[in-house]
């Protein structure tokens, strides 16, 4: 209040700034309740005609004093000011607030006539929310009163923080008039949760047995105004009217009643204080009175009047005014609107380097320093700035924050910690709890194939095809390539077993070589029976090419050498088996039915039988060949890539397994219609139990395949090549090796035929 006083003084004693013009002032009280702000309303508007009239029959003054208020100056808190401001708006009647700072006064059509030097709501707001987030608090508290400034404040807070991913743990309302067992059990409610950082829209005074050291707040930027210390040190009480708030501070600062203030017929707690001597000085005393080394709310007033200053300066063309010392020109009516323009359109440069103007709103720049309450050596609380936030900086500006320079709750330095769960560590998720805020998580581990790389991360990160997650699920890493290696003990196995078909093939080879003129080698064509072993050792030795890295090579070579190897091996057979059926059918070796089926024949049928395995390989290669692929699908399984052998046309493959089968179905189908022939060597009986064999293999097999991941489906492929390899090699030649080696009186033609006798 004193400081407009002294800023309507200072501009009156300006005569560049209103020439001719004297600012006067009436001053009222809202007592921060509407009925009475708009009572007090009313009343000046009504004094200000009055006077006005009285004034101009009695002189003739170009003070704008005498003239209808053309301004209003306040108020300080935001719900008795939307009231004034609605009842002004339709009279085109400025009002300038300095402390009223609700978003809602925003509103144009509402209070089209409201303009203020204090920032919104809204741009502290948001500031708020930098300085909670900046500190890394997403769990708090709100606390405030039941006006406007707290209502409209703490719900825009709550929604842009939750914007932010934070959280509101509870809600406190201050009474009006707290009583010691109500601050009690706000302080209680307070220490019970686990949010250790409380948001308050509220003025220190209602705070004050609330918190103490280490709370931070905005406020806005202070500066030291020339003057107006010796200004308020010199004001004396007065009976004077407009005085009355002063007088009351007199003694309620000093102690003492003052004599004009003296009412024997009412009692009050002044009867009993002594009378001011009149000898009290403000110098000789502390109070925030006196204080005016950084003022701040007294600024934005101080800015006001000025703003009202200049408006008026352009409003009265006080710049045409000649260097003869000329006047600002008369007007006689504020209420049509003009000077609203006028003092929306202010914009000047005051004498601390500020610019002050009005946005489209009505709203100046968002500055604000942020203070930490501190207490000093006299164990007092003192507000230091230790940040700012300007709403008009660009956002990675807006806040600057000095952490090292904040003193928290006892004394501490180091930033409290404030939060329902702690944030998830690197490699793992958040995961809301039902029914919870979302502040309030567990934290999962991220699954295989994901990760996460930063504390409190709300979702995992699924890694880029042919990565995976490493052991710590924080980054993605090549994924490992798995194949059937010769270097894997299963591969080794494989391998070794192999070699020793191809071995004992090579073996019995030899032995077939050597004893070639006898009659077991002869019998059913010897030249069958080499060709039948080589077509084992290709059987063999087409496992080899299933094992090692899939390469270009490899993938088109393997299934058909496989295809032609077996598909060989039983043309061979059936040849043996119709051989043994017309010798031991027609029972004449010289007979019709070995012309009509001699050695020619058997070489052509063996050549018919093998030829559509080989173009369906040769087709199947050249049109749609295999080709090695990196498969990702079981990394979820093993965490490893396969690389595999993809055929792109998978009914190739069964086409060539379907060949086969018909194959060794029509050997065993003649040989078990040999398999009683009365002799005493009947190789149609080792033969079908070879295809039994063979068959319970294959059968066995293609389910296997099928349900196998990775390298085990080609190592079961592998198995059932030698398995069924290792049946045919065992049930053909064994016996005949065994009578070759160990019974050779039984390898002579009568033997054969079955007329040996022992």
């Amino acid at each position: 209040m004193m400081t407009m006083v002294f800023a309507v003084e200072e501009i009156n004693r300006n005569s560049s700034l209103l020439p001719g013009v004297k600012l006067g002032y009436h001053i009222m009280d809202c007592c921060d309740h509407i009925p009475t702000g708009l009572q007090a309303l009313f009343s000046l508007l009504s004094h200000s005609k009055t006077v006005d009239k009285e004034r101009k029959t009695k002189e003739s003054s170009t003070c704008l004093y005498y003239s209808p208020v053309p301004a209003v100056i306040g108020l300080a808190p935001s719900s008795p000011t939307r009231a004034v401001a609605h009842t002004l708006g339709p009279f085109n009647i400025p009002l300038v607030s300095y402390f009223a700072t609700c978003t809602c006064l925003t509103d144009k059509h509402l209070y089209p006539s409201f303009l203020r030097t204090v920032p919104s709501d809204l741009f502290q707001v948001r500031g708020l929310v930098k300085l909670v987030t900046f500190l890394g608090w997403f769990w708090v508290g709100t606390l405030g009163t039941k006006d406007d400034y707290s209502l409209y404040g703490i719900q825009a807070f709550s929604n842009q923080f939750g914007r932010q991913g934070g959280c509101v743990a509870f809600h406190l309302s201050i009474p009006a008039s707290p009583t010691m067992a109500e601050i009690q059990e706000m302080a209680d409610k307070l220490e019970s949760s686990t949010a250790r950082v409380v948001v308050v829209f509220a003025t220190e005074g209602q705070l004050l047995n609330l918190f103490l050291e280490g709370t931070l707040g905005f406020t806005f930027p202070g500066v030291n105004i020339p003057g107006l210390k010796e200004f308020l040190l010199n004001v004396r009480p007065s009976p004077k009217p407009g005085m009355e708030f002063f007088n009351m501070f007199w003694e309620e600062h000093f102690g003492c009643k003052l004599d004009f203030r003296y009412n024997p017929g009412f009692q009050n707690n002044s009867l009993y204080m002594p009378v001011c001597t009149g000898s009290e000085d403000l110098r000789n005393t502390d109070s925030s009175y006196s204080d005016v080394s950084q003022v701040r709310i007294s600024y934005n007033v101080y800015k006001a009047v000025y703003a009202i200053a200049h408006a008026l300066h352009n409003f009265l063309n006080c710049d045409s005014a000649g260097p003869s010392g000329g006047l600002c020109e008369k007007h006689s009516s504020f209420s049509n609107g003009q000077f609203l323009h006028h003092l929306k359109m202010v914009n000047f440069t005051n004498q601390f380097d500020e610019k002050v103007y009005f946005d489209s709103n009505g709203e100046p720049v968002p500055l604000y320093d942020i203070i930490n309450w501190q207490k000093d050596s006299k164990d007092e609380i003192r507000f230091i700035k230790v940040g700012t936030y300007d709403g008009s900086a660009p956002q990675r500006e807006q806040l600057q924050i000095i952490k090292n320079s904040i003193v928290w709750t006892k004394g501490q330095l180091q930033v409290p910690v404030s939060q329902c769960s702690a944030p998830c560590p690197p490699g793992s998720r958040q995961a809301t709890r039902q029914g919870e805020p979302k502040c309030c998580f567990d934290c999962l581990p991220c699954a295989d194939g994901e990760i996460s790389n930063k504390t409190g991360s709300t979702e995992c990160t699924k890694c880029p095809e042919y990565f995976w997650s490493d052991k710590d699920k924080v980054k993605c890493v090549a994924g490992e390539e798995e194949f059937l290696s010769f270097y894997d003990t299963m591969g080794i196995v494989l391998v070794a077993l192999t070699l020793l078909g191809f071995i004992l093939t090579s073996i019995i080879t030899i032995i077939f070589h050597s004893f070639r003129y006898t009659p077991i080698v002869k019998a059913n064509n010897s030249e069958i029976s080499f060709l039948l072993l080589l077509s084992l050792k290709l059987c063999f030795l087409c496992s080899l090419v299933f094992i090692g890295q899939p390469s270009w090579w490899t993938c088109r070579l393997r299934q058909a050498a496989f295809g032609i190897s077996f598909v060989l091996c039983l043309s061979c057979l059936l040849v043996k088996t119709i051989v043994v059926l017309l010798a031991f059918r027609t029972g004449v070796s010289g007979s019709r039915g070995w012309k009509l089926f001699g050695t020619s024949q058997q070489r052509i049928l063996i050549i018919c039988t093998t030829a559509p395995q080989i173009c369906l390989c040769s087709g199947w290669v050249l049109g749609a060949p295999p080709f090695p692929f990196r498969n990702p699908n079981y990394q979820a399984l093993t965490g490893k890539i396969v690389v595999e052998c993809k055929e792109p046309w998978p009914p190739g493959f069964y086409l060539l397994l379907g060949y086969i089968g018909l194959l060794a179905f029509v050997c065993l189908l003649l040989a078990f219609f040999g398999r009683k022939l009365p002799d005493t060597f009947n190789e149609a009986k080792f033969i079908t139990f070879s295809m039994l064999i063979f068959w319970a293999v294959w059968i066995s097999f293609i389910p296997a395949y099928v349900s196998s991941p990775g390298k085990f489906s080609v190592a079961v492929e592998i198995f059932a090549i030698l398995a069924s390899s290792f049946g045919l090699l065992l049930c053909i030649f064994i016996p005949k090796c065994y009578i070759i080696l160990l019974h050779p009186e039984r390898n002579i033609k009568k033997g054969m035929t079955g007329k040996y006798q022992r």
